[in-house]
């Protein structure tokens, strides 16, 4: 049976088809034809990557090789964006130069592909860039050219603990934005002052201000509790931000609170740290392609590239809460995973794993990722991999729309991405394939869509609950599942390798799926049987070993889990990234 038959055969049974095993089949098979995938990156380095392609003999195989290349440029872009991307061939084979032709088309007109478009559009603007371009050329040699590590007398190590030991003074906020709640944390010389967590659904808001006032309103309740730290406990002042602290507090009662304190002098930050779930480059958010712009993007009232803008104000808003030389630091929630776990092991001073850098996920709503090199440099780019298309087949899954709970089909870009393999999608997908009674009590009918129930109550988070509970107790179909989200996990990092080439042998797992320790050991599980080399360690208490983080720990409220990146935001907001 030729190769991509089979692969055909798998799909069709609703088999996954995964992308790694696919591009190094291809690259074994003999009588292929030679093209490449040219990237110009936004630091004017170049990336080459090889991209054999299979003979075909009928339309199903070459619409099977379409989707396959199709799938290779998009998480090229979804992983660095860039300046340019061409694709290399021999410009004289005119079936394959058709077959290159109709892959770059499909990026012009299918709007999911077109969000990386869209991404890359928006970073070469913000950079001063040209405009972002996609073209065929002359099959080459183009190889990287290597950009140099920046030099510094520093090592990372100590800039981690700098970053620390720089917050024992001053009144400090780490603010995680996630896709159903915001947490923040608040220290003062060097004491956890308090932590707040705020549900909300951003992408339900059709304007901007939905997204900012939340955040905004949440900082000004922490200012708020800084100015009460004096008072009497008893005080109707204290009394109020106490109340608005806790996670059910209405907005009505955190400007209450607010109010009270607003007749004295503020007390200012030193400094804010902030992770924000998209893309973020210079400390400016400027994806704009995620599920918490949902609403925006499909208000017809209004132009979705000026109203997105607004959100890159949200620093300088942050900024007049903060003394003069205070600190804004914006950044992805992926990489403020990886500077979380370096900056535990850097401070425990056990810094022989994070040597060679550091990567991490968080994994709740969506899956993050970042990475630290061992420089110490974040570098700039996406890392948009929670959008990576892993999976050319699963063609019964693919079938359902992206609203329902069953596709494959990310809700914001309508492809089949890691978003329906990975994080809280990916939970309920898979709980009703492994033993749909597991959602029962959770699910609505919206026509013919199966959907988590949203009235009167938001059940998402409820239900992921439910199913890390079920796993805990035994149920096998639950445990099964983070079984499941480990073994796709380990195909997310066969692909991130192949793009990135971090080197590094570990992974350190971050959110809501680490809170419950049975889940982590079953994704740890799944992860191994795929890629029995590598290690995947939970962020809990055990990786809590600075200062802020042991008093995390010692609550009996919350769990670091839950509230380490926000308190890493802390950190981050002394943290010298060049």
């Amino acid at each position: 049976m030729k190769l991509i038959d089979k692969y055909i055969g798998l799909s069709r049974k609703g088999e996954a088809v995964w992308i790694s095993d696919v591009r190094e089949a291809f690259a074994a098979e003999p009588g292929t034809k030679a093209l490449a995938v040219r990237l110009c990156c936004l630091d004017g380095m170049e990336k080459t990557y090889t991209c054999p392609v299979p003979l075909w003999e009928n339309g199903e195989q070459r619409s099977f090789l379409l989707e396959y290349l199709k799938a290779r440029t998009f998480n090229i872009l979804s992983c660095y964006s860039g300046r340019a991307l061409y694709l290399c061939l021999d410009m004289e084979d005119g079936e394959l130069r058709k077959l290159a032709e109709d892959c770059l088309d499909s990026f012009q007109r299918e709007p999911g592909l077109k969000k990386v478009l869209n991404i890359a559009g928006r970073l070469c603007r913000s950079l001063g860039l040209p405009d972002f371009e996609m073209g065929l050329e002359g099959l080459e040699n183009h190889g990287a050219s290597p950009k140099p590590e920046a030099e510094s007398g520093e090592t990372l190590e100590a800039k981690l603990r700098r970053a620390v030991e720089s917050c024992g003074s001053g009144a400090f906020c780490g603010i995680d934005v996630g896709g159903t709640d915001i947490k923040l944390a608040l220290a003062l010389e060097g004491r956890l002052l308090a932590v707040k967590e705020y549900d909300w659904n951003p992408a339900e808001s059709p304007r901007a201000e939905g997204l900012i006032h939340p955040i905004l309103l949440l900082a000004r309740l922490m200012q708020a509790r800084l100015s009460v730290e004096a008072m009497p406990e008893a005080s109707p002042a204290r009394l109020l931000v106490e109340r608005a602290l806790e996670k059910e507090a209405t907005h009505e009662q955190m400007e209450e609170a607010i109010k009270a304190c607003s007749g004295r002098e503020q007390p200012l930050f030193s400094g804010i740290g902030l992770s924000f779930p998209d893309v973020v480059i210079h400390n400016r958010i400027l994806g704009g392609e995620t599920p918490k712009t949902k609403g925006m993007r499909e208000n017809p009232e209004l132009d979705y590239e000026t109203e997105f803008l607004k959100l890159s104000s949200l620093g300088a808003e942050l900024e007049k809460l903060c003394l003069p030389g205070g600190r804004v630091e914006i950044v992805n929630d992926g990489p403020m995973a990886a500077f979380s776990a370096a900056a535990e092991l850097a401070w425990s001073r056990e810094w022989e794993e994070g040597q060679g850098g550091i990567v991490a996920h968080s994994l709740g709503t969506d899956l993050g990722t970042g990475w630290i090199k061992g420089s110490g440099e974040i570098p700039d780019i996406p890392l948009e991999l929670y959008d990576l298309l892993v999976d050319l087949g699963s063609e019964k899954w693919r079938a359902y729309p992206a609203e329902d709970l069953r596709s494959v089909k990310n809700e914001n870009s309508g492809l089949p991405g890691l978003r329906r393999y990975l994080g809280q999608a990916a939970a309920y997908r898979m709980a009703w394939q492994l033993k749909s009674e597991l959602l029962e009590g959770f699910t609505a009918e919206r026509g013919e869509l199966l959907c988590i129930s949203m009235e009167p109550r938001d059940m998402r988070k409820p239900c992921l609950e439910h199913l890390m509970q079920s796993a805990a107790k035994g149920d096998e179909a639950a445990r099964e599942l983070f079984r499941r989200i480990g073994r796709n996990l380990a195909q997310m990092t066969r692909e991130m390798e192949y793009l990135l080439d971090t080197g590094t042998k570990s992974r350190y797992l971050f959110g809501r799926f680490v809170k419950e320790s049975a889940c982590f050991e079953l994704i740890r599980e799944g992860f191994k049987e795929l890629l029995p080399d590598m290690e995947l360690h939970a962020a809990d208490d055990s990786l809590a070993l600075t200062p802020l983080m042991e008093q995390l720990a010692g609550r009996g409220d919350v769990t670091v889990a839950q509230f380490a990146q926000a308190v890493s935001a802390i950190y981050f907001s002394s943290f010298d990234r060049q």
